[in-house]
């Protein structure tokens, strides 16, 4: 057995690291589950303490409600850090090559991060939508018996056209209403139709998120493209995120190589002579790291949890795009994905998240080098 784990070292790596990211997900699962609630399950006007949000959730869907989107979290994490730190690798690889130590400057694991959080961005979005609807849906009241007999009888054309969404009756056929040419009861035809900007679904709004959150139900009444929204502020989060997260860690690495080398005697010429860290010293250094890059980026989070909460049917985005639509907001925020009506909810959760990815850092790179050490010991 240990022969076969030597020649496959890869394999060994990947099997640890996987195990230590679905470890780490799982401690902290329900503070992400928490923090997501805050950050879209308010209006500006009103904030929720955390006391309220852990009620409702475990009033409505129990204790196991608080790990709802677990999956996709796990799936999204493991291919995310994946990406993160093999670009990361990749690129600090370069910087080393030619030098005599094994030596990574801070700048440079600066610009190295930035660069790994967008890739990790673009692989990890499509799992955090379902996350994060799926985290919606547990703290959200079921319809009651009144409320499905009455979409029953919604129209059935409409039905098939949005895959399982039935409208509001009522709703629908005031719609047609307006629309009829006989009808002479709305004079004020264009002021009429612009209370119902959503005429498909046959109310005054989109679909709630917790009812589009498979993904088949997203693709068919969203597009392909929906998989990916907010991907802008994602970007914005994870290379911030990246950036202050793998810069952090080299900084604080170095200075417990630092603090290691003075007791040494003669004293080290090379990095090499100094030896590695301990595992425990390992983690605390990824889980500071990782409170500190959540909070440096924890506006973009909010900003990429609202947007996909916001269910935008197809043929919105595409009215859009032929209409042109003027983006509102400042420059910046139209480059990072920040809505302005997102302006006073930006730093909500931001304890919860801090505590969240501390935590997660510290429990995987931990239990990552305790596997190292079982399945490939030295």
């Amino acid at each position: 057995m240990e022969e076969l784990l030597k020649n496959n070292m890869f394999a060994t790596h990947a099997i640890a690291a996987a195990g230590s990211v679905t470890l780490g997900t799982a401690v902290t699962h329900p503070f992400d589950t928490l923090k997501t609630i805050l950050q879209v399950g308010t209006d500006p006007s009103k904030k929720l303490a955390v006391a309220q949000v852990l009620h409702r959730v475990r009033s409505l869907s129990g204790n196991l409600g608080l790990y709802s989107g677990f999956g996709w979290s796990t799936l999204g994490q493991i291919s995310g850090l994946g990406a993160r730190f093999g670009v990361y690798e990749l690129l600090t690889a370069y910087y080393k090559d030619g030098r005599e130590e094994n030596y990574v400057y801070v700048s440079e694991a600066f610009l190295a991060g930035i660069m790994a959080g967008a890739f990790e961005a673009i692989t990890s979005t499509p799992f955090e939508l379902l996350k994060i609807r799926a985290q919606v849906a547990s703290a959200t009241p079921l319809p009651t018996s009144t409320s499905i007999t009455a979409k029953q009888t919604a129209a059935p054309v409409i039905e098939r056209l949005l895959l399982g969404y039935t409208p509001d009756k009522k709703a629908w056929d005031l719609t047609l209403g307006l629309l009829s040419t006989l009808s002479s009861k709305n004079p004020n035809m264009v002021g009429a139709l612009k209370e119902y900007p959503w005429m498909m679904t046959g109310s005054r709004k989109p679909p709630l998120a917790y009812e589009v959150r498979r993904p088949r139900d997203v693709i068919s009444l969203e597009g392909l493209g929906a998989m990916w929204r907010g991907l802008r502020a994602g970007i914005a989060r994870d290379s911030i995120f990246g950036g202050v997260f793998f810069s952090t860690w080299q900084f604080l690495h170095i200075a417990m190589l630092d603090w290691k080398a003075i007791g040494m005697n003669p004293p080290p010429r090379t990095i090499e002579e100094i030896g590695h860290v301990s595992p425990l010293a390992a983690s605390l250094a990824a889980g500071i790291s990782g409170s500190v890059a959540a909070a440096s980026s924890h506006c973009f989070d909010t900003a990429k949890s609202q947007s996909q909460c916001t269910v935008l049917p197809k043929y919105i985005s595409m009215e859009s795009k032929v209409m042109r639509w003027k983006k509102q907001g400042y420059w910046f925020e139209k480059v990072s994905g920040i809505h302005p009506s997102y302006r006073n909810i930006l730093f909500r959760g931001i304890g919860l998240r801090m505590a969240r990815s501390g935590l997660t850092s510290f429990a995987i790179v931990g239990s990552y080098f305790l596997a190292i050490d079982y399945l490939a010991p030295r």
